[in-house]
C-alpha cells in the first residue's frame, strides 16, 4: 500500500465525494479514482458503496477510516513539532559549560529571545565539556580553553582575571595585592587535573620558579571554598567564579597577569544546525 493511496481514500472518506477528496488533495479526480481503486483492487475489499456522485463507507471503510484518522492526526502532529522546532518555538538546547558564571548571561538572552526552548546546562571542566560535545550530549560548550581540535569550532567569548583568595585567618588577609614569589613554599590548594584555572596559575608560578606546597587537589569549586574557608590552604579562582562570603579574602597577584577566558564551542558538524546557529547569533557571535 502506498501512502497517496491510504490519502486519497481519507479524502473520500471525510469529504464525501471524489470530487471534493480531488480539491482538498489539489489533484485531478480521475488520480482520486485510481488511487482508490488500486487500493481495493490490491487487497480485494470494497471501501465505498458508489451512489452516483455520492459515496458512502462500507463497513471494512468504517474500519480503516478508524486507522486513517490516526495516522494522519499523527503526521498533523509531527509536521507541527518539525515547524515549531524549525522556528525555535519548541525544542531542547543542551549546554555544558565549566561552571554557571561563564553561561548565564547568554542563557538569558537566548531564553528572552526564544522562550519555548527548554535549556538544561550540566557543568564540569573545560575537558568533560568537549567530551560531551563529542558525544552529542551537549549541543552547546562554554569552556575557558580554545579546543584545538577539527571536530570543534570554538570562538571566544570574554575574558577573566585569576585572583588568589584565602581565609580571613591567613597572612594575605589585609592585603590587596602580592607578588607571585610570595607564594613560596604557600600552602594551596588546586582544581583538578584538565582544570583552566590550574593550568594558567602554575604556567606563572612556573615562568616565577615559584614553588608553592600543593596540600590538595579537589574538582568541586564549594569543596575548595570550604577548605580555603577553614584555612587549609589558599586556592586560585577565576574571579567572575568567586562568590564572596564570611571567612573569605581576595588578593590579586600584581606582577603577573593570569587570565582564564570563556569560549562557545559546537561541534564542527553542527554549526549549521538552527539551534546551534541561533545561540551564536543570540550572543553576537558567529561560529
Amino acid at each position: 500500500m502506498r501512502l497517496t493511496q491510504l490519502r486519497s481514500f481519507h479524502a473520500v472518506a471525510t469529504t464525501g465525494t471524489f470530487t471534493g477528496a480531488a480539491q482538498s488533495l489539489h489533484v485531478s479526480q480521475p488520480t482520486v479514482t485510481t488511487q482508490v481503486g488500486q487500493l481495493e483492487a490490491l487487497y480485494k475489499v470494497e471501501l465505498f458503496h458508489r451512489t452516483g456522485r455520492r459515496v458512502r463507507l462500507t463497513e471494512m471503510g468504517e474500519r480503516l477510516l478508524q486507522l486513517s484518522r490516526q495516522i494522519f492526526d499523527l503526521e498533523a502532529e509531527a509536521i507541527q513539532l518539525l515547524r515549531e522546532s524549525g522556528e525555535l518555538r519548541s525544542g531542547h538546547l543542551r549546554v555544558a559549560a565549566v561552571g554557571p558564571s561563564h553561561v548565564t548571561r547568554m542563557l538569558v538572552a537566548f531564553n528572552q529571545r526564544y522562550p519555548g526552548v527548554k535549556v538544561s546546562v550540566t557543568t564540569g571542566n573545560s575537558q568533560d565539556v568537549l567530551d560531551r560535545l563529542a558525544d552529542y550530549s551537549a549541543d552547546i560548550g562554554v569552556l575557558a580553553q580554545v579546543a584545538r581540535d577539527r571536530r570543534f569550532v570554538s570562538v571566544p567569548y570574554s575574558e577573566h582575571p585569576v585572583v588568589i583568595f584565602c581565609s580571613s585567618e591567613h597572612r594575605f588577609a589585609h592585603r590587596r595585592t602580592i607578588r607571585t614569589s610570595e607564594l613560596e613554599g604557600e600552602r594551596l590548594i588546586l582544581r583538578e587535573s584538565g582544570s583552566t584555572t590550574r593550568k594558567a596559575i602554575e604556567s606563572v608560578l612556573k615562568a616565577a620558579n615559584v614553588t608553592p606546597d600543593v596540600v590538595m587537589e579537589i574538582g568541586s569549586r564549594e569543596i575548595i571554598r570550604e577548605a580555603v574557608s577553614q584555612n587549609l590552604g589558599v586556592a586560585a579562582v577565576s574571579e567572575v567564579e568567586f562568590v564572596p562570603g564570611p571567612g573569605l579574602h581576595v588578593v590579586r597577584l600584581r606582577d603577573a597577569q593570569v587570565q582564564t577566558y570563556a569560549h562557545v564551542a559546537c561541534l564542527a558538524e553542527r554549526r549549521d544546525t538552527a539551534m546551534v546557529r541561533a545561540f551564536f547569533q543570540t550572543i553576537g557571535m558567529d561560529a
